[in-house]
């Protein structure tokens, strides 16, 4: 698994950092805000923040003496399915069947042991 995975696998195992990620669905927010929903204090909502922040599941920028952090969903997404795909070999077929031509047969029309040659 490559380091950025383990830093998003990482960063998913604390359920305060799930949790802020839930609430950055919503939209933007400043630093006290997210710390305001939480009864941790200031300094272990910035750590848990800061854990999300390396593992590249959000972002951060300033405005004037504020950090506002928005949800980098994009990059969950993509370890999520690197990750199912090395460890589900149904995953990988069905991602090469969506990358074939409209013409190529669906995914209920090929039995996974078939196209990994069982």
């Amino acid at each position: 698994m490559s380091e950025t995975n383990v830093d998003v696998f990482t960063a998913l195992a604390h359920p305060t950092r799930r949790q802020i990620l839930q609430d950055l669905r919503e939209g933007e927010q400043s630093a006290g805000e997210i710390a305001g929903r939480f009864t941790s204090s200031g300094p272990t909502i910035s750590r848990h923040l800061s854990v999300l922040r390396a593992a590249g599941l959000v972002t951060e920028r300033r405005e004037a003496n504020r950090i506002l952090y928005s949800l980098a969903g994009e990059q969950l997404a993509h370890s999520v399915g690197n990750f199912l795909s090395a460890v589900c070999p149904e995953q990988m077929l069905l991602r090469g069947l969506r990358h074939r031509a409209p013409s190529a047969a669906s995914p209920a029309d090929v039995s996974p042991e078939a196209s990994l040659g069982s």
